[in-house]
């Protein structure tokens, strides 16, 4: 009799501890594919400046004739829709549309060639342009341009320095108000660190 009962003690506690290793190792394989989630995520599209920087150059822009010259602020956003780096600044887009476009500012959008996809809703009021010169030569994306009421390149370059951009890490802002307010701007080269894709393979 007792040795039915040790039996079946024997058996319970190895049952018992079969679940309990099971769940830690089950535990260990996730936590290993989300580290190695991570690390393939910021190396893909996180770029460290020590590693890589995107150089944007802005003097190969030029603006299609029907939007060159004098005229309103014109921003145009550069985007991949295969890159989940858009997501971090589709919500900050839409809210610089809201706020800037009654102040007279266009949108415009110009697409990375070759690629498939449509803005989200919220993005709506961004016009496309099939085609802007020298943008098939911008080093990655998402990435912004704004000319000037003159029809001067002001800004080129990331909307912000991160993995993501708000309102409060954003350069836009600052420049679409010295500019709103007359002041001239003059940033069309920089170096940035953040959640790019390359636009060209």
């Amino acid at each position: 009799m007792a040795s039915c009962a040790s039996v079946y003690r024997r058996s319970t506690m190895t049952a018992t501890t079969r679940k309990t290793l099971l769940a830690i190792l089950l535990l260990g394989l996730w936590g290993a594919a989300m580290l190695a989630a991570f690390w393939w995520y910021e190396g893909r599209y996180l770029r460290s400046f020590s590693e890589q920087t995107a150089l944007f150059q802005g003097d190969v822009l030029q603006l299609p004739a029907h939007l060159a010259g004098p005229g309103p602020i014109r921003l145009v956003h550069f985007w991949d829709p295969a890159c989940p780096c858009n997501v971090g600044n589709q919500q900050h887009l839409a809210e610089l549309i809201e706020h800037y476009g009654p102040r007279g500012v266009t949108f415009h959008a110009v697409q990375r060639p070759g690629s498939r996809g449509q803005l989200p809703a919220i993005l709506s009021a961004l016009q496309a342009l099939p085609e802007l010169s020298g943008s098939e030569r911008i080093p990655a994306s998402p990435a912004v341009a704004i000319w000037d009421r003159e029809g001067r390149l002001a800004y080129f370059g990331p909307y912000s320095e991160g993995a993501t951009c708000t309102s409060s890490n954003s350069f836009i802002e600052p420049i679409l108000e010295a500019l709103a307010a007359g002041r001239a701007v003059t940033a069309s080269n920089s170096l940035a660190v953040g959640c790019f894709c390359a636009w060209s393979e």
